[in-house]
Formats: structure tokens, sequence, C-alpha cells
């Protein structure tokens, strides 16, 4: 299993219900924030980041802090820590309210926001 640095991306959600998704990813290797709207997608998109990485080199700079112009449901830090095939282990920061969770894989991620997402 090889260390990934600390890989980082930040989702903003505007909008979730029933997995549908609305709000965006940023991360160091995107000029801009991609719009994502579903889970799946949020995935997909930071698998493909992820195979750009060529784990493990060393890491990107952080993604900074920036506000949208409009009111978020919720804002995450994502950070990768190992990924061997598709399985993922890392940190979800949950910065709206300062909390902070383990994954074990990617499924778990996303068990992991669909629960703080359905609230």
């Amino acid at each position: 299993m090889a260390p990934c640095g600390g890989r980082e991306a930040v989702v903003s959600v505007a909008h979730y219900e029933n997995g549908r998704m609305k709000g965006n990813l940023r991360h160091p290797r995107l000029n801009e924030k991609e719009e994502i709207q579903s889970l799946s997608q949020m995935i997909l998109l930071l698998n493909s980041l992820l195979d750009l990485e060529n784990c493990p080199n060393p890491p990107l700079p952080l993604v900074k802090q920036e506000r949208e112009g409009r009111e978020e449901l919720a804002v995450f830090r994502i950070q990768i820590l190992f990924r061997e095939h598709y399985t993922w282990q890392g940190r979800l920061t949950w910065q709206n309210q300062n909390k902070e969770f383990v994954f074990r894989s990617a499924l778990e991620l996303i068990q992991l926001l669909d629960e703080i997402l359905s609230e």
C-alpha cells in the first residue's frame, strides 16, 4: 500500500438529497473548481485525480480556504492518505462542525458523507 502524502480535496455542498449532491470540488490539480452532482461523481473525480498523483511522490500544496458567495450546506476536507487499487484510507474533516472522521474505504467515505448530509 503506497502512502499518498496527504493528498487533499475540498468539497463544498450546496444541496443534498438521496445521494444527489450539488456543489463543487477543489483540488490542487484543478485550475478551477469542478461542479459535482452526486457522491459517485465525486468519488470518480477523486480517483482520477489520485491516478495523476503517482503516489508516493511529494504532496501537492493544501487547498486554500475559500468562501463561496452563497450559503453552503457543508464543507468537507478529504485527505486520502493511502490507496491500493480501489481501497482508500484517509481522513474526512467536516469544517462546519470542526469534526474529523477516519475512513477505511471509498464506500465508508460515501456512507459517512451520506449520514452527515442526511441529518
